[in-house]
């Protein structure tokens, strides 16, 4: 035997095209990884959507036009704003429409009988945050299909408002200020700038702040990922899904308080346009049907696409079939690419 001890195996770097193969998937996991924080795929469609406006429409490069189509964008964002959350929890509410209607023609109502304007728009937005709890509440206490239970609630409140308005016939008195905040003339501060932009942007921040940086966030995205575990971990589900309901209610008051300062009179079905448009905004910007996937941010890119999607087929002279039938093909379209996801829950 020989004295001599065997040199230690030095392992052996995998052949090239085994190495090639670990880059592409460490690649794939980054672009996936990026992908699910970074909405490109919005960013990418926005642009180019912009650009077909900048050249098929004459005169859309103005800061004018542009401020049109933000503001008309500000309108969808803030309806999707409750829809955003709710859906995040796992829900879906269809009275975002019926709420935004029936604010639009009580709230002028109101100021027509003599109410002040503050107190007038005080009363709807509580209004909405009530029937949005209502919703909340029954949907989580009993269990029943929120589509049900919100349509059903859309109705009603809806038809009280007709009746108190008698059919949307009601003096009103919009007062000044109103519109002027809601104008794409409007100005902040003496800054050509529409107010109803910056108040969208700081309601955005804002929200973007709560929903990553907050304990009231977290218990969001924990309810919407797996309610049970959540309740399990002392999430207060119950609260969570009252509570999203009914910031889903205000904030279609508040949409329906923003229309009547933008056209300056009330109108009856003026929330219509928003039964479908407050939730494809959210589907279109990424936001996951499944569940604790997606942010407002992204809803806010999603209420941009469409309102230039919008613009770009009204300047050419496509009708609202159209419009409608665009919309529908984008949500299968995202769908398709986000609603394939496993729930949160199947993956733990």
């Amino acid at each position: 035997m020989s004295g001599t001890t065997d040199a230690p195996t030095v392992p052996s770097e995998p052949p090239a095209p085994a190495r090639e193969a670990q880059a592409l998937m460490s690649g794939g996991r980054a672009a996936r990884i990026l992908s699910a924080d970074t909405p490109i795929l919005q960013l990418v469609m926005l642009a180019i959507l912009f650009g077909v406006a900048a050249i098929t429409i004459d005169g859309f490069v103005t800061k004018s036009s542009i401020y049109s189509v933000i503001v008309l964008a500000s309108f969808l964002g803030v309806a999707a704003i409750g829809q955003t959350i709710v859906i995040l929890i796992g829900g879906l509410d269809l009275s975002v429409a019926s709420v935004i209607s029936a604010s639009n023609l009580i709230m002028a109502a109101l100021t027509g009988k003599g109410w002040s304007p503050a107190l007038a728009i005080a009363f709807v937005i509580v209004a909405g945050a009530l029937v949005g709890a209502a919703n909340g509440f029954i949907v989580r206490r009993w269990r029943v299909s929120p589509l049900i239970i919100t349509l059903a609630t859309g109705g009603i409140v809806y038809g009280i408002a007709l009746a108190m308005t008698n059919s949307g016939l009601a003096p009103a008195k919009i007062p000044t200020w109103l519109s002027d905040f809601s104008s794409p003339i409007g100005k902040t501060f003496g800054i050509g700038i529409p107010p109803v932009v910056v108040g969208w942007l700081l309601v955005a921040v804002v929200i973007g702040v709560i929903l990553r940086r907050t304990a009231s966030g977290r218990r969001i995205y924990a309810t919407g990922a797996n309610e049970r575990a959540a309740d399990l971990a002392g999430v207060r589900t119950l609260r969570v899904w009252v509570g999203a309901f009914a910031l889903s209610g205000a904030a279609a008051a508040v949409t329906g308080v923003l229309l009547v300062g933008f056209v300056d009179s009330a109108s009856v079905g003026a929330g219509s346009q928003y039964l479908f448009t407050s939730l494809a905004a959210v589907v279109v910007g990424g936001t996951s049907l499944v569940g604790a996937r997606g942010d407002y941010t992204r809803s806010v890119l999603g209420a941009l696409i469409l309102t230039l999607i919008s613009t770009i087929l009204i300047a050419h002279g496509a009708g609202s079939a159209l419009q409608e039938a665009a919309y529908g093909f984008l949500i299968l379209v995202f769908v398709g690419v986000y609603g394939r996801e496993r729930r949160v829950r199947d993956q733990v």
